[in-house]
């Protein structure tokens, strides 16, 4: 499973971040300041760090500095907003750099990002009866395996990469057809209909009135 460390003072924030990574499968552990991360990082293996700027006892360029070394990627998500601000963030070796306030929807794509730059992204992904092997591009449910469009499989591997988010439908067309979004164009409609009588989806893929669609696991547990 993919860890993933926060690094971020403010508990609401910390616990936002938390609650919308571990829907989509990650594991994460959180610090409250640079030097609780510190002794984090001395102790336990993490796949990605989402840090904040300004932080208690040792702030996030001091902890890059430590960071670094580790070879561990790292996103800024920070309310430091100037252009100045970014360099520093991206020019001391983060791999991204979010302002604050964020959208939880952009935050999850840009890990995936990182995560993929770094092939760290999972290679099987699950839900319910439903198991993706991402290197081997198949798809089995119940233990049978089910053919797939190469766009099919795309379009599932999103989805349940961004289990429980809703997605809006321009999102889903710039991710998976690299196009903008058009009214009059059925084609994302038709490829979530053909997997919900593929996969017997059922009410687990679901409609989201004029916005997108949502992948929702019922039976998950919010930590």
């Amino acid at each position: 499973m993919i860890r993933i460390l926060i690094v971020e003072d403010e508990r609401a924030i910390s616990d936002l971040v938390k609650l919308n990574l571990s829907k989509v499968g990650y594991q994460c552990i959180c610090a409250y300041d640079g030097l609780e991360a510190a002794d984090l990082l001395e102790e336990q293996n993490f796949d990605l760090i989402i840090l904040d700027v300004m932080l208690p006892k040792i702030n996030g360029y001091e902890l890059m500095e430590y960071i670094r070394p580790l070879q561990i990627p790292v996103i800024f998500l920070t309310a430091k907003a100037t252009l100045d601000d970014r360099m520093k963030g991206l020019t001391s070796g983060a791999e991204d750099y979010m302002v604050k306030p964020f959208e939880v929807v952009e935050l999850l794509a840009r890990v995936n990002i990182v995560l993929r730059r770094y092939h760290k992204s999972e290679s099987q992904l699950r839900f319910g009866d439903i198991v993706v092997d991402v290197e081997n591009q198949t798809v089995t449910k119940a233990g049978s395996e089910v053919e797939l469009t190469p766009k099919e499989l795309e379009l599932l591997v999103f989805l349940m990469r961004n289990r429980n988010i809703t997605l809006f439908r321009e999102k889903i067309y710039e991710e998976i057809w690299g196009t903008e979004y058009s009214v009059e164009s059925r084609t994302l409609d038709l490829h979530v209909q053909r997997l919900r009588k593929k996969l017997n989806m059922g009410d687990a893929l679901k409609t989201v009135f004029k916005v997108g669609y949502r992948l929702e696991d019922t039976h998950e547990v919010s930590l």
